[in-house]
């Protein structure tokens, strides 16, 4: 139900948003899902990725190609290291941003990951827990 009501941006504004950017109001609730998914890891290195993109400039400068080419992923690696290591933060911050109050992102990916927990637990109660079927045996 709140696919109905999550706007996703256009890719322009997108950009602006993986730089940090604030959206419009009326794409609140995507900016939680974003930073509240499942996959919330994988879309904050991918707009770390998005950030350092201007550093492929760098291959405009004269010089040997492989120097270039190194200085470039030293730079990506330590990047997306850092980008990676305070990604909780940054993903409450963007969620902060969009006028939600601090530790609403956290909160919801700890709910999502108990549920996930309970979910698991319940299939696997039912799967290997549950009494085996006895065969009714024949009396006469």
């Amino acid at each position: 139900m709140a696919d109905a009501k999550r706007v996703r941006p256009d890719p322009v504004r997108w950009i602006w948003y993986s730089f940090g950017g604030k959206l419009p109001s009326r794409y609140d609730e995507w900016v939680l899902h974003d930073v509240t998914a499942r996959t919330w890891q994988l879309r904050h290195g991918v707009r770390s990725l998005v950030q350092i993109s201007p550093g492929l400039l760098f291959l405009l400068v004269p010089g040997p190609m492989w120097i270039k080419a190194m200085a470039i992923l030293g730079g990506a690696i330590l990047a997306v290291w850092y980008g990676m290591a305070y990604a909780e933060f940054t993903c409450e911050h963007r969620a902060f941003k969009q006028g939600y109050p601090l530790g609403i992102a956290r909160q919801r990916r700890k709910e999502a990951s108990e549920q996930m927990s309970a979910d698991q637990q319940a299939r696997y109660a039912a799967l290997y827990r549950s009494e085996p079927e006895r065969p009714e045996s024949d009396a006469g």
